[in-house]
C-alpha cells in the first residue's frame, strides 16, 4: 500500500490549520532544569490515536525494569488518561491532584508490575486537555522532588498536535513517533514530525512501527516515512525497530495485564525485549550535551508568527 507524498502533504497542511488557534506560549519565559543528570526522559508519542503507544510505553516500562533500570511512567495523556487501565490499577489520586495541589506527586505515583512507578492522569476532566501555564510550572517543581531515583522516565503524550503534545515532546530530550501501516497514521506521525521540526527546532526522532506482519513490512513503512522527512524537511529519522501483529496483545489488554507480563516469549513481546535492551544499552554520551537531562526549555508556539 503506497501512500502518495504529495496527498499527504495537502492532508498535513489542513491539520496545521489547527494550530492558529492554540496558545502563544507553551511554558513561561525562562529555562527549567530538573535538578538530576542522569535521568533518560523518553516521550513515546504519536500523531493518531489507536496505534498502541500506551501499551508499547507501559510495557517498555515493565521490560526496562527486568533489566534493573528504574522506571516511571507518566501518563500525559491529560484528558482522556488510560496507563492505569491497561495496567488494571486503581488509583484514588492521580497528575490532576497533583497539579491541583492537593497532593503531592509522591502521594500520586502508585506501583506497578515489577515495581515500575506510575503517574496515571485524569480522564473526562475538560481542563487538563490543556495544562494552563501555572499547572504546567506546578509540574515541573513537583518533578524536581525525584531527584536521583530514576534511571528513566517514559512520558506517554496524547496523540495529535495540540499544546499538550507540543509540551511534554518539547520536554523530553528523546522522541519516539509510533505509527502502523495504516495511511492515516503514516500522515500524522509526518505531521507531528513537522511541526515539532519547523515550529519547535526538535531533530532528533526515533520510530516504532507497530502492528505490521513482517520486519519487512516494517522496513518498508520506515523507509516511505524517511524518505519524505529526508526530501521535504532535511530531516533523518531513526529506525528503533518493529512490533508485529500478535493476538497475545489484544487478549492481555482485554485482561488489563501487560502482554510482556503473561506472554513473555509471544512474538510482539519479543520485538518489544529487542527495542528495550537497545534503549538500555545506549549510554548517555550518546546524546547532545554529553548527557540528558530533563531540560524544559523556553518553548515559544510559533503558530501565529
Amino acid at each position: 500500500m503506497i501512500v502518495d507524498q504529495a496527498a499527504m502533504l495537502r492532508e498535513i497542511k489542513k491539520k496545521e490549520k489547527h494550530l492558529n488557534n492554540q496558545e502563544g506560549a507553551l511554558v513561561a519565559t525562562g529555562a527549567y532544569a530538573m535538578r538530576h543528570h542522569d535521568i533518560r526522559v523518553i516521550s513515546v508519542t504519536s500523531g493518531k490515536g489507536g496505534v498502541g503507544k500506551t501499551n508499547i510505553t507501559a510495557n517498555l516500562a515493565y521490560l526496562l525494569a527486568g533489566q534493573k533500570k528504574r522506571t516511571l511512567v507518566l501518563d500525559a495523556d491529560a484528558g482522556l488518561a488510560n496507563i492505569d487501565v491497561v495496567l488494571g490499577i486503581n488509583s484514588p489520586y492521580n497528575l490532576y491532584h497533583v497539579l491541583n495541589g492537593e497532593k503531592t506527586l509522591s502521594e500520586a505515583i502508585i506501583s506497578g508490575p515489577r515495581g515500575i512507578k506510575i503517574l496515571p492522569s485524569a480522564s473526562g476532566i475538560p481542563e487538563m486537555a490543556e495544562l494552563s501555564r501555572g499547572q504546567k510550572l506546578t509540574l515541573i517543581d513537583e518533578l524536581n522532588t525525584l531527584n536521583d531515583s530514576l534511571d528513566f522516565m517514559l512520558i506517554d503524550t496524547s496523540a495529535g498536535i495540540s499544546s499538550n503534545v507540543m509540551y511534554f515532546n518539547m520536554a523530553a530530550k528523546e522522541i519516539i513517533v509510533v505509527t502502523t501501516p495504516e495511511p492515516t497514521a503514516m500522515t500524522d506521525a509526518y505531521a507531528l514530525i513537522k511541526v515539532l521540526y519547523q515550529r519547535h527546532a526538535k531533530r532528533r526522532f526515533r520510530m516504532i512501527v507497530n502492528m505490521v506482519k513482517s520486519a519487512n513490512e516494517a522496513r518498508e513503512i520506515y523507509s516511505r516515512l524517511s524518505n519524505a522527512t529526508d526530501h521535504f524537511l532535511n530531516l533523518t529519522i531513526e529506525y528503533l525497530g518493529y512490533i508485529v501483529l500478535d493476538d497475545k496483545v489484544r487478549e492481555s489488554v482485554r485482561q488489563q495485564k501487560l502482554v510482556a507480563e503473561l506472554h513473555p516469549e509471544c512474538p510482539a513481546v519479543k520485538c518489544l525485549t529487542k527495542i528495550s535492551e537497545k534503549i538500555s544499552a545506549e549510554t548517555l554520551e550518546e546524546y547532545e550535551n554529553g548527557s540528558i537531562k530533563f531540560f524544559w526549555e523556553n518553548i515559544i508556539d510559533k503558530s501565529r508568527a
